[in-house]
């Protein structure tokens, strides 16, 4: 069946992606195409992802794309925005390029209050590299560097991003989590986040929580269950900073 003409988007034969079964990345990854698409911001967009599991994006979406060294993620886009303001500059990573090797620019872009947009993945673990110990791994759980589970007491309390960015950025700044559990009100999230960057207002981040079933070691009911019962009390879902009205929780 022939596809429909839509003038400021181009098409290409849809592929599998290449994350574990049960990853969330795909579910990411498919909120922020429909979020372009619906924007129609395709031809405007630059995506960058950093290395791990997010640099299998690379050639997901039919734009102009770049991968980076880890953690550097934001601030290669930084200077894509700032050379080329027109553009859409959208950053793509995990919890360690955000939080860990590349917190200290994700700090200073929002401090700045870059006009770009980072959507940060967090699934407790480091998970390209076997399932280690992550700037968001939660207190007591179990990888392969905390067998007997995180001790605050020893390596300290999980990274609650989306809070310190807010507590951080300016009042024309968009900051949400959201989570691959509720489908819609993440690709509203990065629509928004968008938008944001869009309207030239200022920094836009959306950590999105998600699953990594290969590294958990969980069936799917137990996937589902950690997600919504365990990482989703930690890390509360919502717009922590919204420049078009009052914040959703």
């Amino acid at each position: 069946m022939a596809l429909p003409a839509t003038p400021k988007s181009w098409y290409l034969p849809t592929k599998p992606h290449k994350f574990c079964p049960g990853c969330g990345h795909g579910i990411v990854l498919k909120a922020l195409g429909e979020a372009i698409d619906e924007l129609e911001i395709q031809d405007k967009i630059v995506f960058g992802c950093d290395i791990g599991c997010s640099l299998l994006s690379w050639n997901f979406f039919a734009c102009d794309s770049t991968q980076t060294h880890h953690g550097r993620t934001t601030p290669v886009m930084v200077g894509i925005k700032r050379a080329r303001p027109e553009l859409i500059a959208v950053g793509y990573m995990g919890d360690g390029g955000g939080y860990s090797i590349g917190s200290q620019h994700l700090l200073n872009a929002a401090v700045r209050n870059e006009k770009i947009t980072v959507i940060l993945v967090n699934n407790t673990n480091y998970g390209m590299t076997g399932g280690q110990m992550a700037p968001t791994t939660l207190p007591g759980q179990k990888t392969e560097t905390t067998p007997y589970g995180r001790d605050p007491e020893i390596t300290g309390y999980p990274t609650k991003g989306p809070e310190f960015v807010a507590a951080l950025t300016s009042d024309t700044a968009y900051v949400a989590r959201g989570t691959v559990s509720k489908y819609k009100q993440l690709k509203r999230y990065i629509k928004n986040a968008l938008r944001n960057q869009m309207e030239g207002n200022g920094f836009s981040f959306v950590e999105v929580l998600s699953t990594c079933p290969t590294n958990w070691r969980t069936n799917a009911q137990q996937t589902w269950s950690f997600l919504e019962d365990e990482m989703e009390k930690y890390f509360p879902v919502g717009e922590f900073k919204n420049p078009f009205g009052k914040g959703e929780k």
